[in-house]
């Protein structure tokens, strides 16, 4: 009985979309086709989801819902949505923060912040408002395709030179008219006294089926709707987001590169690639007798099993130092806590660690996206960790790529059963059913440390040790040498100043940065132009032996 009810219902839905396109286009795409975007007319014709949006809406009365589409299409092409960019928009709007997509409720819809204490009641300035409340909801619209959205206004700190009931006029038309079902809710936090009659008129707006859908909070009822980890603090919450542009907040992630498993053969070629170019422009992959004898001269206290120790190391994958700092989430122990370090090209670190770690007596299953996917190589993205255990997890530019500030990486993470299989299949259908509500998410920053140069590195340091140091280290030692060497008295700060140098000739030599590059104390030597680097190399060591005396050096 139970399937042949949903069969009829399927057929009865089909019968009323194919009606809905016919007469749309009889009644009026034929009259009034240039105010509509063509592109607006296809897609009704292709997307059956979006026909049965608006119908659902209007409760399945076509007549109603030919009216609706009528007035929603002549809107997208007067606001011409479908061309909605960020450069549409004027970038003080998007800076202020007064509109954006962040965090879900506790039914895990996402959530539409409308911060008006940040607007101004101004007829100059309303188009622009209402073109970034489109951009946002289609922007919305077309990565989730149906999925509800809870809208919060915010009227903390608000005057009523901030009110524009015009503007929350056109917010209500949006959800009623151009974007049908997506409403879940209106959350109204902390509305003052003096607003009662103006939103009063806001219901009116709504009509009665769509009345219950408000919701007046204040700090103790807003959590009834939204958890804390999604709200700021101002609302009681304990979430540290705070807005700032660029880029996008919603943060549009994606998933990147090289999923999981063992190295592929793509892999293997990247790191037979990235050793081969290692071993060309440097020396510290694979030591040589006469580059291990040197280094002993330059280091004769340094016991011999260190180097013989680097020597062992991985040839694939150079070693990682791990993070410092961690981020203590729920589920999962996430380091680093907030930004990934990545060295330069002149720094050589390519690559960069996560470390996940699983806090609870259950498998976690996880997953990485990033909002460059086509910039960098992630292993693994999509896997689980064991109670207690914790998992590394490396991120690499690929192709070329150049880290960006404004890339982001995110962290999904949620809970397994027991009896729950890890495999890619398992996985799959997991994330397909677990609830928004049930997922741990923590976002990561991207900073590209500029340059290892000498006065980033500790006087331990050498170039074979160097790959050990992460960008996190670098980033950080960079700060504590000097102002170790700062506090020294001036004699004692040019014997530093000395020492640096040699450590930046030591650094120089086995990086083999030589070519046309101005040599030790910024002068140029033609034995370095003219000669291999091995003598290049000799040429610098007796230099370097008199670093004290260079100190001095102005």
């Amino acid at each position: 009985m139970t399937a042949t009810m949903a069969e009829n219902h399927a057929q009865i839905k089909a019968k009323l979309i194919s009606e809905t396109r016919r007469r749309f286009e009889a009644e009026y795409v034929t009259e009034k086709s240039d105010k509509y975007d063509p592109r607006d007319v296809e897609r009704l014709q292709q997307d059956d989801n979006w026909v049965e949006s608006y119908l659902s809406w209007r409760h399945n009365v076509v007549e109603e819902t030919l009216k609706m589409l009528d007035e929603s299409f002549q809107w997208r092409k007067e606001i011409c949505v479908n061309d909605l960019t960020e450069s549409s928009i004027p970038r003080w709007l998007l800076e202020i923060g007064g509109i954006y997509l962040h965090g879900y409720d506790k039914e895990g819809n996402k959530l539409f912040w409308i911060r008006v204490k940040y607007h101004i009641k101004d007829q100059k300035t309303i188009l622009d408002k209402k073109k970034l409340i489109a951009f946002w909801l289609e922007r919305y619209a077309k990565r989730e395709n149906g999925k509800p959205i809870t809208v919060m206004f915010d009227l903390s700190d608000t005057g009523l030179n901030s009110i524009d009931m015009d503007f929350v006029r056109f917010i209500i038309n949006c959800f009623k008219v151009y974007y049908p079902k997506y409403l879940s809710k209106i959350v109204i936090f902390d509305m003052p006294w003096i607003m009662n009659a103006a939103f009063k008129i806001v219901k009116t707006w709504l009509g009665p089926e769509a009345v219950s859908l408000l919701k007046f909070t204040s700090k103790n009822e807003v959590q009834d709707y939204v958890s804390v980890e999604y709200l700021p603090p101002h609302m009681g919450g304990t979430d540290p987001f705070k807005y700032s542009y660029p880029p996008l907040v919603d943060d549009d992630f994606q998933t990147p590169l090289c999923e999981n498993g063992p190295i592929t053969s793509e892999d293997e070629t990247s790191s037979k690639e990235d050793i081969e170019s290692d071993g060309k422009e440097t020396l510290e992959t694979v030591p040589n007798e006469e580059q291990t004898a040197l280094l002993k001269k330059l280091n004769p206290s340094e016991p011999t099993s260190k180097v013989e120790e680097n020597e062992k190391g991985d040839s694939k994958i150079k070693s990682f130092k791990k993070p410092l700092s961690v981020f203590k989430g729920p589920l999962l122990h996430i380091s680093p806590a907030e930004e990934l370090y990545f060295g330069s090209t002149e720094s050589g670190e390519k690559k960069t660690l996560i470390v996940l770690t699983n806090v609870t007596k259950n498998i976690v299953a996880f997953k990485v996206r990033t909002t460059a996917p086509e910039k960098y190589r992630v292993k693994p993205s999509n896997s689980s960790c064991d109670p207690g255990a914790s998992v590394d997890i490396i991120v690499s530019p690929h192709g070329g790529f150049i880290v960006s500030a404004q890339d982001r990486f995110l962290i999904m993470a949620a809970e397994m059963e027991q009896s729950s299989g890890t495999g890619p299949a398992e996985l799959t259908q997991f994330w397909k059913q677990v609830p928004r509500n049930k997922v741990m998410e923590h976002r990561l920053r991207c900073h590209t440390v500029e340059s290892s140069k000498p006065n980033t590195l500790t006087l331990k340091d050498n170039a074979f040790n160097m790959s050990d140091k992460t960008g996190e280290d670098i980033y950080l030692q960079k700060g504590l040498l000097n102002t170790s060497l700062a506090s020294k008295h001036p004699q004692d700060l040019r014997e530093g100043q000395g020492f640096q140098m040699m450590i930046s000739s030591k650094e120089m030599v086995l990086q083999g940065r030589w070519g046309k590059k101005s040599c030790f104390l910024g002068r140029r030597s033609p034995a370095c132009h003219s000669q291999k680097s091995q003598e290049c190399f000799q040429l610098q060591l007796t230099t370097t032996t008199r670093g004290r005396r260079c100190g001095a050096v102005g």
